[in-house]
């Protein structure tokens, strides 16, 4: 009895070593891989950003050399770069992004809203034309937008060649599509009862439209808002055939004004020029991040 009582905890302790040992094992093999590719992309993904900023510091840094990560740390790029004309460049493109963001937001609720909960000829037509559109690149309409707003100048200048209003336009023409199907798929998840209690109670469409269905649809229009800023902020071809004049350049054309010659190009004004390009990103990113999960996938649930 007493022997048996001995080696009663010895057993005790051998089969929590095994249990132990199989689950390290199987962490090892089924766990770890995930923490490593984890790591991996995190470098992957801040080296750069270090490089960047450290060659933004560098006032003699070179993108194209081997320099040691804050080797220098100095502000005089980023105080080169008003003689430069990048403030009047990112003022540029706020205005172009900020207005293009609000009218995309507005006009593809506005044609999602119609789709949505409106029954007239053409309308399954209609939703398959915008969701085709949307196959062909906008590069193939270069050519086309070119001299359309080449022609515009003369009739009205404001709107033509070389005028962020025009690039504003052409903006809002090619993202209209994607965002009205986007939209259209959120829209369908609001119960229609919502609008059939507010005409009971004496509403009309435009008082149904502007005090109840945008208030539910919010992320949407959030996450709308977000991807069309971010893809007017960064966009370079379009930007570039609309915009001629050095004092209407938006932050992508005047940066590669900076770098399109590699072997003269001013390296660490270019990196400063793009850390602070990034901020107002971040920024609208961190702001409308709540929104951005649950605006992307509630349209997919019913549609």
């Amino acid at each position: 009895m007493t022997t048996q009582t001995a080696q009663a905890p010895a057993k005790a302790a051998s089969t929590n070593v095994r249990r132990n040992g199989t689950f390290t094992r199987r962490w090892w093999r089924e766990v770890s891989w995930r923490y490593l590719v984890a790591l991996v992309m995190i470098v992957i993904c801040v080296l750069p950003l270090l490089y960047v900023i450290s060659a933004s510091l560098n006032p003699g840094g070179s993108l194209v050399g081997s320099n040691r990560l804050f080797r220098t740390v100095s502000g005089e790029n980023f105080a080169d770069l008003e003689a430069r004309g990048f403030w009047t460049w990112l003022g540029n493109s706020l205005v172009v992004c900020t207005v293009t963001a609000i009218g995309t937001v507005l006009m593809g609720a506005a044609a999602a809203y119609a789709f949505s909960r409106f029954r007239f000829k053409g309308r399954e037509k209609g939703l398959t034309g915008l969701l085709l559109a949307q196959m062909f690149p906008q590069t193939l309409a270069f050519v086309a937008i070119f001299l359309l707003l080449l022609t515009l100048k003369d009739v009205f200048p404001a709107l033509g060649l070389d005028s962020l209003l025009g690039l504003i336009f052409v903006y809002l023409g090619g993202a209209l599509g994607v965002n009205t199907f986007l939209m259209y798929g959120f829209f369908n998840t609001v119960p229609r009862e919502l609008d059939e209690a507010a005409k009971m109670d004496g509403a009309t469409h435009g008082q149904i439209y502007w005090t109840i269905i945008l208030r539910m649809v919010t992320p949407i229009l959030a996450v709308v808002g977000l991807l069309s800023f971010i893809s007017s902020f960064g966009d370079f071809l379009i930007a570039k055939v609309v915009l001629q004049r050095a004092d209407n350049w938006t932050v992508a054309v005047g940066l590669y004004s900076l770098a399109a010659d590699e072997r003269t190009a001013p390296w660490g004004l270019f990196a400063a020029g793009a850390v602070i390009a990034a901020v107002p990103v971040v920024l609208l990113f961190m702001f409308l991040q709540k929104y951005i999960v649950g605006g992307l996938t509630a349209g997919s649930v019913k549609g």
